[in-house]
């Protein structure tokens, strides 16, 4: 290597570290856009509007709240992975991003391609909902309709390879019914499935269930978590009506795309750190059956934790078959 190539290096390196450090030191200077994967009123999208409303006077600038949603989560993780790395476009990340990996050709990798910033909330559990009208009282009232109703009987998912469409294959491996799933943009359009009939049932995030529900527009008749939750301690968990180990809760995080200077993500996991950790913020979302992520919540913790998740849900895949990709 010559001296001049060498000197070339050494003040390339230099100047990238200068300029890194001045745009940590002046970010943010205009809007930050959250990137929403899925349709308004689901698991990513409830405690993203929480977090941007309290984020953004902490951190002194707008911060926007932008659904992309399409192909289980995909379009919305394909927009932010392409966007350039400076902070101002960033993933509100959930656990379909890790079930992706295993059933869908995904362009990128959710662990690597991106730069994780922390987690904004841990859970809720899928409810089993149905039509406040229908006359299904219990699981069973709904297992034997669908056998009756073989091959006819439609649930609402958020789209192929998430939790919804999961705990269907689930379902119908353990009770032996047949039931279809069908997909839309979302839990909260598939919820909204329900309430119009257009199907007779659906696995659905708490959070897209919560309004329906307290206005007795549906019914909760069961919950994938592994004990009664203190949100709706009369409502049976799926093990509870005979369906062992069937667990399905989430998580919702932040990342932005690879490459971002870690000075601001250093940034932005101080300021995602304050707003998760207040009163109001956790006030916000316990009523969505969420709760604030354990510490320290740092971009490390965070992208080991989706690696377990990653390998967790390898081996859920293992025990269902994905949906057919038709998605509403």
């Amino acid at each position: 290597m010559s001296g001049r190539t060498w000197l070339g290096l050494v003040f390339g390196a230099v100047a990238a570290a200068l300029t890194n450090g001045a745009l940590a030191q002046d970010f943010p200077t205009r809007p930050i856009t959250l990137v929403v994967s899925f349709a308004p009123g689901g698991l990513s999208d409830v405690p993203a509007r929480f977090l941007a409303a309290e984020m953004q006077e902490r951190i002194g600038q707008s911060i926007i709240v932008e659904n992309k949603p399409g192909a289980s989560g995909i379009t919305g993780g394909s927009y932010v992975w392409r966007a350039p790395p400076d902070g101002y476009t960033l993933l509100v990340s959930a656990i379909s991003e890790v079930q992706n990996l295993h059933y869908l050709p995904v362009p990128y990798n959710a662990i690597t391609d991106f730069a994780q910033v922390g987690k904004i909330a841990d859970g809720p559990a899928l409810v089993l909902i149905v039509n406040a009208n229908s006359s299904y009282k219990s699981v069973s009232d709904l297992i034997a309709d669908a056998k009756k109703n073989d091959g006819k009987f439609n649930f609402a998912t958020s789209g192929p390879a998430t939790s919804p469409a999961i705990a269907v294959d689930q379902f119908n491996a353990l009770a032996g019914t047949n039931i279809v799933p069908v997909p839309y943009k979302g839990t909260g359009p598939a919820a909204a499935a329900v309430l119009s009939g257009e199907v007779q049932g659906a696995f659905v995030f708490y959070p897209s269930a919560k309004g329906l529900a307290d206005a007795g527009k549906v019914r909760i008749l069961a919950v994938a978590s592994a004990k009664r939750t203190a949100y709706m301690p009369d409502i049976p968990t799926m093990t509870e009506v005979g369906f062992k180990n069937f667990v399905h809760s989430a998580f919702v995080g932040l990342a932005a795309p690879r490459n971002t200077p870690p000075q601001v993500i250093a940034v932005l996991n101080r300021y995602l750190n304050e707003t998760v950790n207040s009163p109001s913020f956790q006030k916000r979302i316990e009523q969505f059956g969420m709760v604030a992520p354990s510490q320290p919540n740092t971009p490390d913790t965070f992208a080991k934790f989706l690696s377990t998740e990653t390998a967790f849900q390898a081996e859920l895949a293992k025990l269902s078959r994905p949906s057919q990709p038709n998605v509403k």
